[in-house]
């Protein structure tokens, strides 16, 4: 029977097989098939898993012993920074375009536990820095809505992938907003679990202490089966909050939310006028619906962008010091050790990287630590007090989650400000160390395409189950 993929759910992929409609093997072959021509055009993969048909021949005998879970025979695409055993993790850079992975990263074995099919790797900005993945070596992703525009970024090939109906669902990562971003631009839901909920453990780090990996879904529900399957403690992982910590104590959902508007911070400038509209539409609707919709104050809220991108480079300059053209990776052969050194990270790391490299050097040096890094720190502990305190009077905040639809390939790469402006809205949930969510609340038109637009709610640590709820209201409004 025909299989729609551009419309198919993971419920209705599961109800499918387990009535027998069709097999995990020819769902994959429906996906593969897909993924090979729309790659063509929109090349979300770096490469393509023919094995997937492996994971899915486990995927019917688990069908047919009864071990199958909520994720048997979905097919799932990975973002080129988790790394699986024996296949290639590049991070999207020149410098590990031959690397392989060892070991399984942990999503990657609850994934295959779970039987889920693994499709293939996705392309992403390069060590994920990045709002548009323009920065890939393996080149520009392109968005399914447009082709003559950006998926955003830095998971932008693991966005495109499910938007265009090459996967079901997919993981992608999150250090600023680059699942919710994506998401946001290319009309799924994406979601950026609170820091500790998921496990880091083989995921390339970008930046340690504001990395989250996260699923993106055509739907609130499909983003929250991937959610529940790969969330949990995990000794690996130094960063994993454990199971039994008061801060996972789950608390049940109100049906009718009190939802907090930071209005000052919706209007600041730079924003586009119909995205400012949308949101104020949608919150009007949900309203109508029965939420309970209070303006609030964060008067720090903006300057969660500065405090990022002080900290971030930092941390990337830190992280990224191990690729050295020694030990692995790509290496420039030279007559002297420090030549060795300069023209291996000069050549393997893209502009971008460089860039942010040199600026995290920059505030981690003597002279400058203090008056940036370090007032960075405090600043950051200021703001996640002050999100603190408002989730004391409403359960979730709502935000768009860009301040424009999809932006054309080329418009922002030569001026780096403006193509930081994107995270705007989702760097302080990073910030926070709290969840956050994407959800499609309408399309505007541009150049006679209509292009998606997200809102964005963010909760209070581990209150995923909260932003689920927020999520399916704007889905039924």
């Amino acid at each position: 029977m025909p299989i729609d993929l551009k419309t198919l759910t993971i419920a209705e992929a599961t109800h499918a097989l387990r009535n027998g409609e069709y097999t995990a093997i020819q769902l994959t072959d429906a996906y593969l098939t897909a993924a090979k021509i729309g790659n063509q055009t929109l090349n979300a993969y770096a490469e393509i898993f023919d094995d997937a048909r492996e994971d899915a021949k486990r995927a019917d005998e688990m069908f047919k012993n009864g071990t199958a879970t909520a994720l048997t025979g979905i097919p799932v695409a990975v973002k080129d920074n988790m790394l699986i055993a024996g296949k290639i993790s590049a991070s999207g850079s020149k410098m590990l375009m031959n690397h392989r992975g060892v070991y399984d990263a942990t999503v990657i074995t609850q994934l295959k536990k779970a039987g889920a099919v693994i499709l293939g790797r996705t392309n992403m900005d390069e060590f994920a820095m990045g709002s548009s993945t323009e920065t890939c070596a393996y080149g520009i992703v392109k968005n399914p809505h447009d082709l003559t525009r950006v998926p955003g970024g830095s998971s932008g090939g693991a966005a495109a992938a499910v938007a265009g109906g090459l996967a079901l669902v997919s993981l992608g990562s999150d250090t600023g907003g680059s699942i919710r971003q994506p998401a946001a631009l290319c009309g799924i839901v994406g979601l950026k679990p609170t820091y500790g909920a998921v496990s880091r453990y083989g995921l390339m780090a970008m930046a340690s202490s504001f990395d989250q990996i996260g699923p993106f879904g055509r739907t609130v529900k499909d983003t929250e089966t991937l959610f529940n399957i790969i969330s949990g403690f995990d000794r690996h992982d130094s960063t994993s909050v454990a199971d039994e910590h008061p801060l996972r104590t789950k608390v049940t959902p109100k049906e009718k939310l009190v939802i907090g508007v930071p209005q000052s911070f919706v209007d600041i400038d730079g924003i586009d006028p119909d995205v400012r509209e949308n949101f104020k539409h949608t919150i009007t609707k949900l309203k109508d619906a029965g939420h309970m919709i209070r303006e609030i104050e964060l008067p720090l809220l903006p300057k969660a962008l500065a405090v990022y991108y002080v900290l971030m480079p930092a941390e990337v300059s830190a992280n990224l010091a191990r690729y050295d053209g020694i030990r692995y990776g790509f290496s420039k052969e030279a007559e002297k050790l420090i030549d060795v050194y300069t023209q291996s990270r000069g050549e393997g790391f893209g502009k971008e990287v460089r860039r942010r490299i040199l600026l995290g050097t920059y505030v981690l040096s003597t002279g400058y630590y203090d008056a940036y890094y370090n007032k960075a720190v405090a600043v950051r502990r200021l703001i996640t007090e002050e999100l603190q305190r408002a989730f004391k009077d409403v359960d979730v905040i709502a935000t768009p989650t860009t301040p424009s639809p999809a932006f054309k390939i080329g418009e922002k790469t030569a001026d780096p400000l403006k193509m930081y402006l994107e995270d705007i809205y989702t760097v302080s949930a990073n910030v926070a160390g709290v969840p956050g969510i994407s959800v499609p609340s309408g399309k505007l038109v541009r150049d006679g395409v209509s292009l998606p637009v997200g809102i964005q709610f963010i909760a209070a640590p581990f209150q995923e189950d909260v932003l689920f709820v927020a999520g399916k209201a704007v889905e039924q409004i």
